[in-house]
Parts: C-alpha cells; structure tokens; sequence
C-alpha cells in the first residue's frame, strides 16, 4: 500500500490551534516537530536532557514548526485527505498560516528508508561497526563489529560511544575479563571480546537491552558461556549485587554523570588491583565532579578525552 505523507508547516503560536483542528477532523496519529518547546525543554537545564543525542537536537531546535499526517492510500485516506483539507480551509480563513507539502512513501519503504543512514563506521585504530545488510571487503585489519540498530542506545554513531570504544581499544588485552554496565546494545563488550577479552559480563536495567546484547553477541560468534547476561539493577539489587561482584580486568560504563556517580562504589568493587574503570557519557560541566569521586575511591586518571560536549576517562586501580 501507498501512504501520503502532509507535512503541515505553521507557526508556533498556532501549533495548538492545528492539532486541535487535525483531531478534530478524524485524525488519530500525528508527528509532532516543534523547534520553540524543544529550546523551552533545554532552557530548563532539566536532568534528563544528557540523554538526547546531539543531532537530535540541532535538527529539532533549528528550521520551523510542522505537524506530520500520514494517511493510507485507499477510499478511506482520500477521505481523509478531504476532511484535513476542511479543517486547515477553515484555519486559513480566521488568519492562522497553514503550507502543506505532500509526498508518497510506499509501505516498504517505512521498512527500508531508514537503513540508508547507518554504513560502515571505523572507530578509533582498531574497530569497524557496520550494520548486517553492509559489506566490508577491505577492512584494513580492523576488526569488525556487526551490530543493527535496535532500540537499545549503542550503534556506534553516538560520541559517547565512540570516546568509549577508543579507551577501550587501548586497554584491553588477551584473555582479560570485562564488566559492561549499563550494556544497552552490547558495543562495548562485544568489541572487547572480538578485540581478545576472554570473558564478558553485561548488565542492564532494561530487559530489551538484555535480549538485544544477547542477540548482537551471538551475531558475533560470542557464545552465551563467553558472555553472561543480567538484567536489573547491580546497585540496589542485592542479589544481583552479590552476582556480579567479582574483580575484573575492565570495568567500563557509558551512560551519563549522574548514574555513573551513583554507581561509583559498584566500580570500586568490581575493579581489580591495577585494572582499567573505563566511562564515558560526562557532559561538559561533570567532569570534575566525575574524576574527583574516582580518585576518592583509588582511581588514578589515565586519560581523558573529548569530543563536542562529550567526555570520557580511562583510570587505574590503586
């Protein structure tokens, strides 16, 4: 089936008139893009903004306000069609500015189109991410990562990720152990295996984050006895706590300031006498804060790098 794609451009003082006048000619699913809440969201320095992802953000903060219909291709979406028309006639006509543009997307291309963004990405020296539909003839001895995007963060795209893996890449050696926290994809454990680490341990608080590294690490020819899965929370679960705290060679987390502080005692324990604690995802501002928490519980900084207003350190236990 064909759908029609309206992309309903206005201004952000009428956003609210327009997805009333929408609902109100039958439509029941629309796509929201406006640039005004998205500078409102960041003005408020709210907790949660390390989570967005930079390109994200320049796209949703930049260019004008719209709202995206997409109806199907039948009698009943040409009856659609008709009835937002109506609505947006009758907006035009009290002086609210409506320009549609309009396009055609076949039903296969949802499946497909987004594919085109993700392609083969050497990280650092030694490592190449690339999707299951590409090909690398000529890797170059770079070792390759095969890894779909999923609904778990980690594709490799990601400046957090990418400081992560050039850390990771510099310290870790044959046979070591490592302790993924806050595994997401699986990216950083399975690039240590796939790099020589011997064994692997993964922890997320979400159960498609568990599933999804599970089927990336297969995907890899990582066996389920070479890499141990668990879903919860290592902190304040008390079972899984006494589970995962062994020592190993590698401790490494890339999420953001505010979960790697709380997890700082974690690193403490799970990190041997002279092992590397690996983190990324500290937003400019954390640093210091970071490090100086580390160093409190027997870290000694290694390095640190930075990219845009991403960082990440490699420490060693004293």
């Amino acid at each position: 089936m064909d759908w029609l794609e309206l992309r309903i451009h206005t201004e952000h003082r009428y956003m609210e008139d327009l997805t009333a006048a929408l609902i109100s000619a039958g439509v029941t699913g629309l796509v929201i893009n406006d640039p005004e809440d998205v500078k409102e969201f960041a003005a408020e320095k709210n907790s949660s903004w390390d989570y967005i992802d930079d390109e994200l953000l320049k796209e949703a903060t930049s260019g004008d306000a719209f709202v995206t219909v997409y109806l199907s291709g039948d009698a009943d979406g040409a009856q659609m069609k008709e009835s937002v028309q109506y609505a947006l006639d009758r907006l035009m006509s009290l002086g609210i500015s409506c320009r549609t543009e309009s396009g055609n997307i076949r039903e296969e291309d949802w499946a497909n189109e987004w594919k085109k963004f993700f392609k083969p990405q050497p990280i650092g020296e030694r490592l190449i991410i690339k999707p299951s539909w590409e090909e690398v003839p000529d890797p170059d001895g770079r070792v390759i990562v095969e890894l779909d995007p999923e609904n778990s963060f980690g594709t490799g795209r990601h400046h957090t990720t990418q400081l992560c893996l050039e850390l990771l890449e510099k310290y870790v050696g044959e046979g070591v152990s490592i302790i993924d926290l806050g595994c997401g994809s699986g990216i950083i454990f399975i690039s240590a295996m796939l790099l020589g680490a011997g064994s692997a341990v993964g922890v997320d608080i979400s159960p498609d984050a568990v599933k999804i590294s599970r089927q990336n690490a297969r995907k890899n020819g990582i066996s389920d006895e070479k890499a141990e899965l668990y879903c919860g929370d290592a902190v304040s679960e008390p079972e899984l706590h006494k589970t995962v705290c062994r020592k190993y060679d590698i401790v490494a987390a890339n999420i953001v300031a505010d979960v790697l502080l709380n997890m700082k005692d974690l690193f403490a324990e799970t990190a041997r006498q002279g092992g590397t604690l690996i983190l990324s995802g500290i937003i400019d501002g954390r640093v210091e804060e970071v490090v100086d928490e580390m160093t409190r519980r027997g870290f000694e900084v290694l390095e640190q790098k930075h990219r845009d207003i991403w960082n990440a350190a490699a420490f060693r236990k004293l």
